[in-house]
């Protein structure tokens, strides 16, 4: 039976926004491209796009020899475990692609593996060629593709790359070597053992800027006004915008689609030139009766409630949320763009109560650890997200941009 490999990989610019995807056929014996596919596919996803390539892959395959088996290879930590059956698949927009995926050939002839996305380099620079080709008007042709070219200038890096290694000059480098085999010698065990889970799902967390009624330290949730930023909290916003822009590494902006939010994260999108997805599941708390009022008031008003909602995180504000009940639909919003976003870095734009609730979880902390935080406003957290489950709480309250 012949064997084929493919590689696929897909884009969005703006996350929904102009994508593509590529595809190549590589035959397994060989090592030879058989055959390659991109296209242009107008406003989509990053996932869309992937599983899109994966089709057109298949597809590729299926045409040069139905017979054959397939092993797919993929830089998406998301495609590559729904399709191997081990995360289910949710999202509406998925399912109807991962089915025509695997109705190309039986399932028993298809077999899959995640990549890092540097061993993906001619997929990926299909897919940027077609994005590049929409933005032009045009859809991608192959005959004027220079992925392979691309490709194997990246293997033959590589290989240069190992070579130089491999003789290095011996002296002070031999003891080197002699450690690392000492080293390979002990089991590890635990958190030092070694996994390639692949890069996980980083959430950058930006608490938005000041308002009116910060300073007053006022509650100021989802169920009462709804605050623009202050003149200071512009000039926060555009402080972490610069800082953002300095660094470089984020790839998508998700924000509550609360108005302080939404100016916060719109001011990093102008300096990134990205979009920024409104997600329902990242507004604060909804106060209820205390919206606008100070601690103090609330104490003085209704001490008995204030006391309940203190001791217990099932406990809510008169006609608000409790901690619990945000906790259960920012879990899910975190789950959701955890599998979206495996393995890239996105600004989650939001509140103290779901920053603080996120850290708490990838903690494995208590409620009550939610009054032990400190977020001051327009500060910066992080949490990475892995494909076994487990995360990671990289930063914490980091105001370093704006002084």
């Amino acid at each position: 039976m012949r064997e084929f490999i493919v590689e696929a990989d897909g884009g969005s610019r703006g996350n929904p926004g102009p994508a593509g995807y590529g595809a190549v056929v590589i035959d397994a014996a060989t090592g030879e491209t058989l055959r390659e596919a991109a296209e242009y596919i107008g406003v989509a996803t990053n996932n869309v796009a992937e599983y899109k390539g994966l089709v057109a892959g298949l597809k590729a395959a299926h045409e040069l020899d139905p017979a054959a088996s397939v092993h797919v290879r993929m830089d998406s930590k998301l495609v590559v475990e729904q399709m191997s059956g081990r995360w289910k698949i949710k999202h509406p927009d998925m399912k109807p692609l991962a089915a025509e995926a695997a109705r190309v050939f039986p399932p028993d002839r298809v077999t899959y593996e995640w990549i890092p996305r540097e061993k993906n380099k001619h997929a990926d620079r299909l897919a940027n060629e077609a994005m590049d080709a929409g933005k032009r008007g045009e859809q991608w042709v192959a005959s004027e593709s220079t992925a392979e070219l691309d490709a194997q200038d990246a293997r033959a890096a590589r290989a240069a790359g190992a070579v130089g290694q491999a003789s290095e000059p011996s002296g002070a480098d031999d003891a080197r070597a002699a450690g690392n085999v000492a080293a390979a010698q002990v089991p590890s065990v635990g958190w030092a053992a070694p996994a390639d889970l692949g890069a996980p799902a980083t959430f950058v967390l930006l608490r938005h800027g000041e308002t009116a009624l910060t300073p007053q330290k006022r509650f100021s949730g989802s169920g009462g006004t709804d605050p623009s930023l202050s003149e200071i909290g512009r000039e926060q916003a555009e402080r972490a915008a610069a800082a953002f822009a300095v660094r470089g590494t984020i790839q998508a902006i998700v924000s509550s689609p609360l108005k302080r939010c939404q100016e916060t994260a719109q001011a990093v999108a102008a300096r990134l030139g990205l979009d920024v997805r409104i997600e329902d599941g990242l507004r604060e708390t909804d106060f209820g009766a205390w919206e606008g009022l100070t601690f103090g008031e609330v104490r003085a008003r209704q001490p008995d409630e204030l006391n309940a909602w203190l001791a217990s995180p099932e406990a809510a504000p008169p006609g608000g949320e409790s901690f619990a009940e945000v906790a259960v639909r920012v879990s899910a919003a975190r789950d959701r763009l955890a599998a979206e976003y495996a393995g890239r870095t996105v600004l989650l734009v939001t509140h103290v109560t779901p920053i603080k609730t996120l850290v708490r979880l990838a903690l494995g902390a208590p409620p009550e650890s939610l009054f032990r935080m400190e977020l001051s406003a327009a500060s910066v957290s992080a949490v990475a997200y892995y494909s076994d489950g487990n995360a990671s709480v990289r930063l914490l309250n980091d105001t370093s941009h704006l002084r």
